[in-house]
């Protein structure tokens, strides 16, 4: 029964999660709230971890709260139910799409879709915001509100700027073991 509840809950995230890995964050929001396959803390986690490995956020996080929920079956089930609607949809795009990419409706229905992506993003962000800098008490946490201004105010310099951004991931590591964040 967990695999089918897995299947269906992260096929629901990938038939609805336009916009790529960072539009699975509410919907992943939300799982944490309803189930004990991970706590909020660990969607933060997953982020950093997503982020820093190859491979799309949303996958690496399905993956990741698949296995923590039933193991390595659990994983496989949780990526290809969050994959399956797109290829669905890709193979029917594909299709269909070719023949009224320049349709009005067509063009109407993305120029919709493309606000409600950006909403979806912004509420997730704003969601881990205040995970990693609102520590359990409600006050401000001091050492990564100043690790985030510090790497903004650094990577407006233009020769930074062109540092790959695996030295930015790897430098914060190394401050986050440092300084014990």
């Amino acid at each position: 029964m967990t695999f089918l509840h897995l299947f269906w809950e992260f096929f629901q995230i990938g038939l609805f999660a336009m916009g790529g890995g960072p539009a699975t964050l509410p919907f992943l929001m939300e799982l944490a709230e309803r189930y004990d396959w991970y706590a909020l803390q660990d969607l933060t986690d997953m982020v950093a971890v997503s982020e820093s490995t190859p491979g799309p956020l949303g996958v690496n996080m399905a993956t990741y709260a698949g296995f923590r929920a039933a193991g390595i079956l659990g994983g496989l089930t949780a990526t290809l139910s969050l994959v399956l609607p797109s290829v669905i949809i890709i193979i029917l795009i594909a299709k269909f799409l070719t023949n009224f990419s320049q349709h009005p409706m067509v063009k109407a229905v993305f120029s919709g879709v493309r606000p409600a992506v950006t909403a979806l993003i912004a509420v997730a962000i704003g969601g881990l915001f205040k995970v990693v800098l609102v520590t359990e008490d409600g006050t401000l946490a001091v050492k990564p509100l100043l690790l985030c201004g510090a790497v903004f105010v650094l990577m407006q310099i233009k020769p930074l700027k062109k540092l790959h951004p695996a030295v930015w991931l790897l430098a914060a590591a190394v401050v986050g073991v440092v300084f014990r964040f």
